[in-house]
């Protein structure tokens, strides 16, 4: 997960100084954004480190929540809603 955050300033604003980035579990994950495009830019550059591990998204188990926002915009993983 280091890997695919490094360099980037893409979380939550939590308090003036201080940012929420993503949280990790035992074999679980999530991604906090701001916006769909930067969780698209998150989602996909997980996807794309993952595989160069040998590990893989498993689409049916990965689950979406969007909070304040009118922004339908999907996400997809490699492409595919």
């Amino acid at each position: 997960m280091k890997t695919t955050t490094a360099g980037r300033e893409n979380g939550i604003q939590w308090r003036l100084w201080i940012q929420l980035k993503d949280l990790d579990y035992a074999d679980n994950l999530a991604l906090l954004s701001h916006n769909c495009n930067q969780m698209q830019d998150k989602t996909t550059h997980l996807t794309t480190t993952s595989a160069g591990s040998g590990l893989k998204i498993n689409k049916r188990k990965t689950e979406l929540m969007k909070f304040n926002t009118t922004d339908n915009t999907p996400v997809t993983l490699d492409g595919v809603n």
